[in-house]
């Protein structure tokens, strides 16, 4: 079956691209083989993206990346095996509370395919690994936790795991047994600029671009994309970046003004930053700051269905959890629930609410809605006894809202907890539901489609009329898996999607 997405053009290639900045490498030289792991994102005032460390083994003649893996834990050991095509990887970090975990991963790098060895849920936080011979990999791990440790953080323990193939060693097959081992001293070293150094020297054009938040088209052809580290960027029709502007932690989302001059752009913030969240408009001829607004609280920046941008309330679940509907025809955010026009509602239950366009004077645009401007619309759990947290959506040209979101639970998202609903604005019940187990990460939608993009990478194509999957594909940039944190539907037929590794994708669907 041939899937109608198709990758026309690349912007903000280049090499090393898939892991952003580089914390470790580790090099094969007989093989002409090197290892480079990156560091995990930042924590921002949003979730949107999964923190994960990223592994790439790429060839040093071409540079091109031969396999590629993701871990939610800090990257801090590599090993090549002598003979066969593995790589072993050590991960981990410190709970917080006083547990060290992580894990123990072997990546075929011929393959792709990647396996966890170790068998308990917390694993091992795996602090150095050298292969002693074809059978033999040393392995040197934290102690399991510092309760009562002085030295948990300067010390360690050291095995030796043997296996007749590590090609053929089940996953989660390594025991506490195997594991067990003489304490010895363990000082956590910085690979940082060692990594650097060495990316640098196969090639200077490495640049540590990571998770594109938002990308927009304009009626000449540019580009503007906004990332962490980056504010708002431009890019030429020809391919070339022709300005960026840059910042601690970068800009969200944007607003194109009507006449193209300028653009309103939300600010990334981590939440426990004092310093407020702040929106600039910012000209888009050299990404010079025209204005600046602080708003009273956390806000979602939108474009509307008259084309002006607003400020919607971050409302219920505040800095993690966003509502964000474009091109709505009302400003739409969550509120916790309150009794107001004769309703009366559970506490604590999430209401969607919304303030008309007409009732802010347009010289006012953007500004967060007044209490007396807002009204409540409906329950936004339409499934008694569900909590549910907002995402990405926008409205539909008869006025219906395509929005994702997650069903919370005690444990993490659960199969199915991942959701896109079709809802009338006059109804609570839900025109239909589409359920998956990830969550997405952007939505746009034409006059025919929805278009939901997850955090696993994977691309959905919804029936706007019945929720139908049209298609679906998982993302691949020159043949490796990538993971798509933006979207936008510029024409039919087309999307832009931007990637967590900063690229900027122009897509075909036909």
């Amino acid at each position: 079956m041939t899937i109608p997405l198709r990758v026309d053009r690349i912007l903000g290639d280049r090499p090393f691209a898939e892991i952003g900045d580089p914390l470790l490498a580790v090099e094969d030289e007989r093989r002409g083989l090197l290892a480079v792991a990156g560091m995990r994102g930042p924590v921002t005032d949003v979730h949107e993206f999964a923190r994960t460390a990223t592994v790439g083994v790429y060839g040093t003649a071409d540079l091109a990346c031969r396999a590629l893996l993701r871990t939610g834990y800090s990257v801090h050991a590599m090993a090549f095996h002598p003979g066969l095509p593995l790589l072993a990887v050590g991960t981990g970090d410190y709970d917080g509370g006083y547990v060290f975990e992580g894990q123990l991963l072997l990546l075929d790098w011929e393959t792709g395919g990647v396996t966890s060895l170790i068998e308990f849920e917390l694993g091992r936080q795996v602090l150095g690994l050298e292969w002693l011979s074809e059978q033999e990999l040393r392995v040197l791990m934290a102690p399991p936790d510092d309760w009562q440790d002085k030295g948990a953080w300067s010390e360690g323990h050291v095995a030796v795991v043997r296996r007749p193939d590590w090609s053929a060693v089940p996953p989660r097959s390594v025991t506490a047994h195997d594991l067990a081992g003489p304490r010895v001293a363990a000082l956590r070293t910085e690979s940082r600029e060692d990594a650097r150094r060495m990316v640098s020297g196969l090639s200077a054009d490495w640049d540590p671009r990571r998770n594109v938040r938002a990308v927009e088209e304009l009626s000449d052809g540019r580009i503007v994309a906004t990332l962490d580290g980056v504010q708002l960027e431009s890019w030429l029709p020809s391919g070339r970046r022709q300005w960026a502007v840059r910042d601690d932690n970068g800009g969200r989302h944007i607003v194109i003004a009507a006449d193209e001059r300028s653009a309103w752009v939300g600010l990334a913030r981590p939440s426990w930053e004092e310093r407020a969240q702040a929106v600039l408009q910012l000209a888009l001829q050299d990404g010079a700051q025209l204005d600046h607004i602080t708003p009273s609280g956390s806000v979602s920046l939108v474009r509307c269905a008259d084309g002006l941008p607003a400020l919607a309330p971050a409302g219920r679940g505040g800095r993690r959890h966003r509502l964000r509907i474009r091109r709505g025809s009302r400003i739409y955010f969550l509120e916790t629930a309150r009794e107001k026009g004769g309703q009366k509602s559970r506490t604590g239950e999430a209401w969607l609410e919304a303030a008309e366009l007409g009732s802010i004077p347009i010289a006012e645009r953007p500004r967060e809605p007044r209490q007396e401007e807002v009204r409540q619309l409906f329950p936004y759990s339409w499934m008694p006894g569900e909590t549910h947290f907002p995402g990405p959506g926008a409205e539909t040209a008869d006025g219906d809202l395509i929005h994702a979101g997650t069903v919370y639970h005690g444990r993490g998202l659960q199969p199915g907890g991942s959701f896109v609903v079709r809802r009338a604005v006059a109804d609570t019940e839900p025109t239909w539901v589409f359920r998956t187990d990830r969550r997405a990460t952007d939505l746009d939608c034409d006059t025919e489609t929805a278009y939901v993009t997850y955090n696993d990478g994977e691309v959905v194509a919804l029936g706007l009329h019945d929720g139908g999957v049209r298609w679906r594909r998982h993302l691949t940039v020159a043949g490796v898996p990538a993971v798509p944190t933006a979207l936008t539907v510029p024409e039919p037929g087309r999307l832009l999607i931007g990637t967590s590794d900063g690229r900027l994708l122009d897509c075909s669907t036909g």
